[in-house]
């Protein structure tokens, strides 16, 4: 249902519109297409000569008095012109297909810049398969369009108009009769265009949902088998599956009509020229060679109609990946950088919410006139039950979201006057679900960031004892890393998510239930890690377990996005107020 949303938000593009923005992509190339045109004109011209040179040679050879070396003259002009014709076309489409990739390649990397500077919000609202079918299959849709059909259509215009040109030239009285059959082509043209433009769209719509389906599933499939949902979700995806067979069924049939319509027109207007034509070679008005000639030119003024119509086909298809993608490129972020942004020359770390009221949907406020400080280097701790506001919070600070009251200051700057890239440039986020990118150790570490020496990332490894594990693998740092880490465990992998963070130089660093489902072990290794970690900056820690807190500066109890408590772990005991109970029922589940 969300897909169908977007995509009917998407179908409010005019073909005008589209194309001009496609055309847009090809102006930096306009040299290309120029030389490709004047190519195109020349194998226009040598292919418009070849049924000329045909009936001529007809003539020749009938002719009582024949001329061999004539006739070796217009065999050798006709197969020169072949010759010269395929060279010619065999350069344009080189030259077009290099052209094309290079548009691609600017599209899918604008849509795919677009979304890494995109907010959060919009991102999570997305199917990421939708956002993936995107970048991926629709951008390619608009491949075939740049290398062939933008320069092809123009090139079939021309041999039409050519070869009505030429044809006048032969006979024009026998043109007359062909043109007959023209206004048909033109209504029946029409009609294609008409349905098949929906049929596309719909193409496109439910292989999207597929996408979409499909790339969900597969990453949560470890859940499906778990609990035997196999069959579910089989049926499920049948029906989607269903639904795209239907729709390319559809675009089919409009197709399988239109051409053989076409291929009907074709063989009414060979008839006419056959029978008219043959009148007027018994009449003496026309010679044979003139009406083979005239043949061989109806036959190529068909082709090009039908070629016209399978490029429709295309550009219906390019059409509706362009609304697809041009409607994801019009949907700009809301969380957006200052016009003027401060530059912070050295952060402290100094973080301040000054009655800060925030929600995720307009009236249903997840902060409520939330207020504290922190200063700089001190390690602060929000507990709570869930959804008291604790991980929101931390992503406030990272501006993933714009809060709709108050000030969230860092140094004494509000945020929003400083550019997202400075403000997430001086924080380290280390979460619970920690996200590892296919490659290596090294790789997800650095992340690729090639200031960072070896020597600093191992030290950073050390530094959070995550360099024991390391070591121990067959090929340490350059050990591949599948989809998500999924071959290394929990606390591996938080590990080395401490590590990447260390590394990079934070200057404020967020934990966001980060010891969680992690065995003792391994935590005791990330507890010893955190109290390293404390001394290089402000930290900010949301954790259930309250024992890997008692340390901290400062513990902010939350609750249904207010605060009703603040102190140190001792304080917030001797209060017996909610952490205390916190705290009791924790202690008691421990001891039981």
């Amino acid at each position: 249902m969300q897909e169908e949303i977007l995509d009917r938000r998407n179908y409010d593009m005019t073909d005008k519109e589209i194309m001009k923005r496609l055309l847009a992509y090809a102006r930096p190339y306009l040299k290309s297409f120029i030389l490709t045109f004047v190519l195109m004109i020349a194998t226009v011209g040598f292919a418009l000569v070849e049924p000329y040179l045909i009936g001529v040679s007809i003539d020749t050879i009938d002719q009582p008095n024949m001329e061999m070396s004539r006739l070796l003259g217009i065999l050798s002009i006709f197969i020169l012109a072949i010759i010269i014709g395929n060279l010619f076309n065999y350069a344009q489409t080189i030259i077009l297909q290099v052209t094309g990739q290079s548009i691609i390649y600017n599209i899918r990397k604008d849509i795919f810049t677009h979304l890494e500077f995109h907010d959060i919000n919009y991102l999570q609202s997305r199917p990421a398969g939708s956002l993936v079918t995107r970048v991926t299959n629709d951008t390619n849709t608009l491949n075939e369009m740049y290398t062939s059909v933008i320069v092809s259509v123009f090139k079939n215009v021309l041999m039409v108009l050519g070869i009505l040109g030429a044809m006048f030239l032969l006979d024009w009285v026998l043109t007359l009769y062909i043109l007959g059959v023209v206004p048909f082509i033109i209504f029946f043209s029409f009609m294609f265009r008409r349905f098949s433009r929906k049929a596309y769209r719909k193409v496109r719509s439910n292989l999207s949902r597929v996408n979409a389906f499909l790339a969900e599933h597969l990453s949560g499939m470890k859940i499906i088998q778990i609990f035997n949902q196999e069959q579910q979700k089989f049926y499920e995806f049948d029906e989607k599956n269903t639904k795209l067979k239907k729709s390319y069924y559809k675009q089919i049939l409009i197709f399988g009509i239109y051409r053989p319509t076409m291929y009907m027109l074709f063989m009414i207007a060979t008839l006419i020229v056959l029978y008219f034509g043959g009148m007027r070679v018994v009449a003496g008005l026309l010679t044979i060679g003139t009406l083979i000639g005239f043949q061989n030119y109806i036959t190529r003024f068909f082709q090009p109609i039908q070629q016209l119509a399978e490029q429709f086909n295309v550009l219906q298809s390019a059409f509706a990946s362009s609304e697809r993608i041009f409607g994801i490129m019009d949907e700009h972020p809301k969380i957006l950088d200052p016009e003027e942004p401060i530059k912070l020359p050295d952060v402290q770390g100094e973080i301040e919410f000054k009655n800060v009221w925030f929600a995720y949907i307009e009236g249903e406020w997840i902060l409520k006139d939330v207020s504290f400080h922190v200063n700089p280097k001190e390690t602060i701790a929000f507990v709570g039950a869930t959804g008291a506001g604790k991980t929101t919070i931390l992503s406030l600070i990272t501006r993933n979201y714009d809060i709709q009251k108050g000030q969230i200051l860092v140094d004494g700057v509000d945020i929003t006057k400083i550019r997202k890239q400075d403000l997430r440039s001086y924080i380290g986020q280390m979460l619970q679900d920690v996200f590892m990118f296919t490659g290596t150790i090294d790789s997800n570490i650095k992340l690729r960031d090639k200031s960072i020496t070896d020597e600093e990332m191992v030290q950073a490894c050390k530094y959070v004892n995550a360099h024991q594990f390391i070591d121990k693998l067959d090929d340490g740092y350059n050990t591949r890393v599948r989809e998500r880490g999924n071959n290394f465990s929990s606390g591996q992998r938080q590990l080395i998510s401490f590590a990447r963070t260390i590394v990079h130089e934070p200057k404020i660093m967020i934990l966001d239930e980060a010891t969680s489902n992690i065995d003792t072990e391994t935590e005791q290794l990330i507890q010893d890690s955190l109290k390293k970690m404390m001394n290089i900056g402000t930290m900010l820690i949301v954790a259930h377990r309250l024992s890997t807190i008692q340390h901290v500066d400062k513990i902010i109890v939350l609750s249904k996005g207010e605060i009703i408590e603040e102190g140190s772990h001792q304080e917030l005991l001797k209060n017996k107020k909610h952490y205390y109970q916190l705290y009791k029922l924790q202690y008691q589940h421990k001891e039981a």
